[in-house]
């Protein structure tokens, strides 16, 4: 597996080298192949699309499905430069706002929790401590790819800047390790997934769906009393991004079951609405629904359980 991950290590190396208007020019063509020719996932995006925002005509959501996988294209291009590109460039490509608000939540001694999205160039946000000035450790969560290789490889690209990647089973372990050894950290939750069955525990309205969502970051959130923000990604140009960390609470415990949850849908579905392509929309987010999970699953002590008799 090492000499896999060297030889892919070194092709990505070598493309990273390459200037940025190259990438795009790369993009571009990568765009007409995954779109026009080999139509990557296009049934799903279609669907995605037509479903969530049923008030647009047919024209309007072919325009943001181009847009979508542009930008897709853009997300494998950038995530290739992230690989040399130097400190310096990259705080001139992504710039973070309220940063100090995050500094004087961390001097006054309380962690903090960073909801995010599959949206933008959410990989950019693992340079956040190249903008930090107090001693913090910033982590985010993260499910292991199954192919070794490339897990391997995401996570070089991923923690270069000092930012730690934190395997989803390991997230309540790792944190009280922080908390014994009395370090701040910062950590991001990406919670805009699709749960597996048995860990459905809260549905809400999403882009037009009945959606289930995770609630794992909203009990550990409360449970260790983090600060809450919201990380608002724009993107200004090609290439460029802006992260608006947007305050939620600071006092999680006072909120009542799922409400930490239900804000963070809301803020993600509102940057969505602004501006659409830039959301995953190739993944099959609501392939899971309400009446399946009725007739399949019911909740015995607060867990969520197969039927043994399927319901007729």
């Amino acid at each position: 597996m090492k000499i896999l991950f060297y030889l892919l290590y070194g092709i990505a190396f070598l493309l990273s080298l390459l200037p940025s208007r190259v990438h795009y020019f790369l993009s571009d063509i990568l765009y007409v192949i995954l779109y026009h020719l080999v139509k990557y996932r296009k049934e799903v995006v279609r669907k995605n699309l037509t479903s969530a925002f049923p008030e647009k005509s047919e024209e309007e959501i072919c325009k943001i499905e181009k847009g979508f996988y542009h930008f897709l294209c853009d997300l494998f291009a950038e995530s290739i430069q992230q690989i040399t590109i130097s400190e310096k460039h990259f705080k001139k490509r992504i710039t973070f706002k309220n940063v100090d608000q995050l500094e004087q939540v961390i001097n006054e001694g309380q962690s903090i929790a960073l909801y995010l999205g599959h949206y933008c160039n959410w990989e950019w946000v693992t340079t956040l401590p190249l903008w930090l000035t107090s001693n913090t450790q910033c982590c985010q969560i993260y499910h292991p790819l199954q192919n070794k290789v490339f897990d391997q490889l995401f996570l070089h690209i991923r923690e270069r800047f000092g930012s730690l990647c934190i395997p989803m089973a390991e997230t309540l372990r790792r944190i009280l390790e922080f908390q014994r050894a009395n370090q701040p950290f910062i950590i991001g939750y990406i919670s805009d997934q699709k749960p597996y069955w048995t860990n459905i525990h809260h549905w809400l309205d999403f882009l037009h769906h009945d959606t289930p969502v995770l609630t794992g970051a909203e009990r550990i959130i409360c449970k260790m009393n983090h600060a809450v923000f919201y990380s608002d990604i724009r993107r200004v140009r090609r290439g460029y991004y802006e992260v608006t960390f947007r305050p939620i609470t600071r006092e999680p415990k006072k909120m009542k079951e799922f409400e930490l949850t239900n804000i963070y849908y809301q803020m993600l579905e509102k940057s969505i609405q602004e501006a659409p392509e830039y959301w995953l929309w190739s993944h099959n987010r609501w392939s899971r629904t309400r009446e399946k999970f009725n007739h399949d699953f019911e909740v015995v002590n607060g867990k969520v359980v197969h039927r043994k008799q399927p319901i007729e």
